[in-house]
């Protein structure tokens, strides 16, 4: 008998947290500089610990930048005029909060990771201090200074490479080769001072080094854009051609094949045990995640993750501060895809309300991302009634002390995979990708195994697997497909123009029965409708990467602009 899962979510008391709180500031590096030796253990662990404050506070702020400048995502939090909204339509300018905080919470942790290595260096070893902390603490730094540079470059393209406190105010920007050597020579450094495996996820280990170092081959394997080419294609509709490194991808391979052959990780058997508090430190696919305590936890701030995709839990009249743009998304996954119950949420039935359902579709609302919608239990049974999802529980809030997961092991496999496709080796690659699909149908995988690769059967697995772990807009760029993908919005359901307008969406709903304002939530429609048409009006060449931001904190005088901004 087939198997169907039933999911309950915790009942929720839903606070209004902005994804991108003002008031959430971690220490910067001024802060801590001292001309003090480290004299115990625990000071290196404290010098240690404040690289990733900053790293807290983007755990969501990824998702409004990676996630809304793709054709797959809107984001509705605060004004059109907000941060969110205006990624969404692909409006981004140096000014986008978002931008900005990413930008300089990425350079706030370096700075404290080159505080860290400077007084680390300094400081003698002695009955309080021992050798073996002082390089395990450095190996830890330089790991999340390299984990920092890896997203400038890829959001921001050539910026400034600073590695020492003297380097704070340096703005000069370097080339993009410059910065992905020093990426390199950091996490090979690190590897070297780190364990094999932490059973601590948010501890960086011997597999997360050489999991990053993958990612990041893989990434400078295909040749990032230059200012210079993004300057040629700034104003452009098409997208630049697609070439490869073949010894950088070589380099892909062999990394990952480090982190596979450590049998320190494995693909879960059901994939949905992957997410939710149950999962951390607990997952044998999790490599490295990102602590969370939650907001007023000690956490620079909570992982807002799990509050912005359901923000106002059953209270489908509300915009989510961020979601699936189109209801045909749904149809990307099959219905024997056992990744499609966590990652589009169409229906839900709420057990604090007698397993009331809740229809998260036309003429109401648009189906939620479902991955970070906290759940406070799972099982995995015969169905009572097939096909349906249970919702609800204790009346407790929908926490945001949720680890973020950084890197898990189905990255690493479908790494290896694009690397040894794009070096012509698909033969290879092909087992990789038919180990996430054979998870993924289960008893149905004889349907689905692939016998060939294509470049197309690659790139939707990496869609499917991946839905909102903001990985869409870094494949897109990677791909070189950025803006062919994005125009696709002109094929979604809300595009169309009964969608136009809060007249034509309840003329839309009247076909189908729903003759009353009151059951219709026109305007909500009405917005996505005008967010798809602004992405296809407005996506170019420039959004292969973000703009510098110039308007505060510690960029000023970075220049020049990246193109088209």
């Amino acid at each position: 008998m087939k198997k169907l899962l039933f999911l309950t979510l915790t009942g929720l008391a839903v606070a209004l947290y902005s994804c991108n709180k003002e008031n959430d500031e971690p220490e910067t590096p001024g802060n801590i500089i001292t001309t003090e030796v480290v004299k115990t253990d625990k000071e290196a662990e404290a010098l240690g610990n404040a690289v990733y404050g900053p790293l807290q506070t983007l755990s969501s702020s990824f998702s409004f930048l990676l996630e809304s400048h793709t054709e797959s995502t809107v984001s509705f939090e605060g004004a059109e005029t907000a941060g969110g909204p205006e990624a969404s339509r692909l409006e981004t300018t140096p000014a986008n909060s978002y931008v900005e905080k990413l930008y300089n919470r990425l350079y706030q942790s370096i700075g404290a990771s080159n505080i860290a290595i400077e007084r680390l260096d300094s400081s003698k070893v002695t009955d309080k201090l021992s050798q073996e902390t002082k390089d395990l603490i450095k190996a830890r730094v330089k790991f999340t200074r390299a984990l920092s540079y890896l997203y400038l470059v890829q959001l921001y393209g050539e910026v400034p490479l600073k590695l020492k406190q003297a380097d704070a105010n340096k703005n000069t920007r370097v080339a993009i080769d410059e910065i992905y050597t020093q990426i390199v020579q950091d996490l090979v450094e690190a590897e070297a001072g780190l364990p094999l495996y932490d059973r601590i996820r948010s501890n960086p280990s011997k597999g997360a080094a050489n999991a990053l170092l993958a990612r990041a081959y893989l990434t400078w394997g295909q040749k990032p854009l230059s200012q210079a080419e993004v300057e040629a294609i700034k104003n452009g509709a098409a997208d630049p051609a697609h070439s490869v490194d073949n010894e950088k991808l070589q380099k892909a391979v062999e990394y990952a094949d480090k982190v596979i052959d450590s049998d320190q990780y494995e693909l879960l058997e059901d994939f949905n045990r992957n997410f939710g508090v149950a999962a951390e430190n607990t997952s044998a696919e999790h490599i490295y995640t990102i602590h969370h305590d939650g907001d007023n936890n000690g956490d620079a701030q909570g992982n807002h993750q799990t509050h912005c995709p359901f923000t106002e839990r059953f209270d489908l009249w509300v915009d989510n501060h961020i979601g699936p743009s189109d209801v045909t998304l749904v149809d990307r996954y099959s219905n024997d895809d056992r990744r499609k119950l966590f990652s589009i949420v169409t229906r839900l039935f709420n057990t604090d309300e007698n397993n009331k359902e809740y229809q998260y579709k036309f003429p109401v609302t648009s189906p939620r991302y479902g991955k970070f919608i906290h759940r406070s239990n799972y099982n995995e049974t015969p169905a009572a009634s097939p096909g349906r999802e249970r919702a609800g529980g204790s009346a407790a809030a929908q926490p945001n002390n949720i680890n973020r997961i950084e890197i898990r092991y189905a990255e690493v496999l479908l790494i290896k995979a694009e690397a040894l496709f794009f070096l012509n080796r698909g033969g290879e690659a092909l087992p990789l990708v038919n180990r996430l699909r054979q998870r993924a149908f289960g008893e149905h995988y004889s349907h689905y195994q692939l016998t060939g690769l294509t470049k197309e059967n690659l790139f939707e697995e990496w869609d499917l697997e991946f839905s909102f772990e903001q990985k869409h807009w870094q494949n897109l760029v990677r791909w070189k497909t950025l803006v062919a993908t994005v125009k696709t919005v002109d094929q979604f359901e809300y595009y169309k123009e009964d969608y136009k307008d809060n007249a034509a969406v309840l003329a839309k709903a009247a076909t189908l029965g729903y003759n009353s304002p009151s059951e219709v939530n026109a305007a909500f429609f009405a917005k996505i409708y005008k967010h798809l048409h602004a992405k296809h009006a407005n996506i170019k060449g420039k959004h292969y990467r973000f703009p510098v931001p110039t308007a505060s904190g510690i960029n000023q005088g970075v220049s020049p602009q990246n193109p088209g901004y």
